[in-house]
């Protein structure tokens, strides 16, 4: 039977030429991480035209898309990637939901149009320092997805001491409730009376991870601060609460450094980006 709509066979033909993943797409316009778009397809929470939306799917830009039950209106402009560095303080939680109504992070964050900010990686709710956000979900993805074991170091604050025996076994690996867990560094910071601080670096980020290998050891950790995460270092002049963005040429480091080119994007003309201290 031939169909008599032209405008949809156009559609269709361009679709398969030219369309690109659903997923890819809505990430590289700030509505979430990949992994963030591709469950809100699966739980039916975006549509294409009217249709409920298949992961893989390919989209072209007349292509009409609801998520979340609201229109969401693609740009076309592919500029570079936003990055914001955030100091976290310690009773705040890193989800723009929460049943008890508590502080989140993304309360004190600037406002972006066309899409949202994306948390690259989180932090509990008694854990402080850097917390990475971006406007691209390609980049946060690669930067903290376990695959590509971006490095992440804390500053720890236990009590305690730990002893050479048990800082072997911390590099060469623990078994917690999910699985193998290691630090690939650790040395002592110093500290007075039983407060001791220690320098940690791991490569993934599961929940509660750096205490849970403490508590292993019947270590309390009673201070835990990220310090840098991959090569976005917590600049000392952020304080708590308090947020910077990276400028063109960070963040055209940062793209490189993740196998991203900065090439591809065009770059906005930003009259207010100041020089700041280099911070990645």
């Amino acid at each position: 039977m031939t169909n008599k709509n032209p405008n949809l066979n156009t559609q269709n033909k361009l679709r398969n030429s030219s369309g690109e993943r659903i997923q890819k797409v809505l990430a590289q316009s700030g509505f979430g991480s990949r992994r963030e778009i591709e469950k809100a397809i699966v739980d039916k929470r975006v549509l294409v035209n009217n249709k409920i939306a298949k992961v893989g799917q390919s989209i072209i830009p007349s292509d009409k898309i609801i998520l979340n039950g609201k229109p969401i209106f693609l740009s076309n402009s592919n500029y570079l990637p936003r990055v914001l560095i955030y100091h976290k303080p310690e009773g705040e939680i890193v989800s723009e939901n929460d049943p008890e109504g508590r502080i989140n992070v993304f309360q004190n964050l600037p406002r972006i149009k066309n899409g949202k900010w994306i948390s690259i990686g989180r932090l509990d709710f008694n854990t402080s320092g850097l917390l990475i956000f971006t406007s691209n979900g390609e980049l946060a993805n690669k930067m903290m997805h376990p695959k590509y074991e971006v490095d992440r170091e804390y500053s720890v604050r236990i009590l305690g001491e730990v002893s050479e025996e048990q800082i072997k076994k911390f590099t060469k690996g623990i078994d917690l409730d999910d699985g193998t867990a290691k630090f690939e560094s650790i040395s002592f910071e110093g500290g007075e009376g039983a407060n001791k601080w220690y320098r940690v670096v791991l490569k993934e980020g599961k929940n509660r991870e750096v205490r849970r290998m403490f508590e292993y050891f019947n270590l309390t950790v009673s201070r835990l601060i990220r310090v840098r995460f991959g090569i976005v270092i917590l600049p000392s002049h952020v304080k708590r609460g308090m947020h910077t963005e990276l400028t063109q040429a960070e963040v055209s480091r940062l793209l490189q450094k993740h196998g991203m080119n900065p090439n591809d994007f065009n770059k906005p003309q930003l009259s207010n980006q100041k020089k700041r201290n280099r911070r990645v």
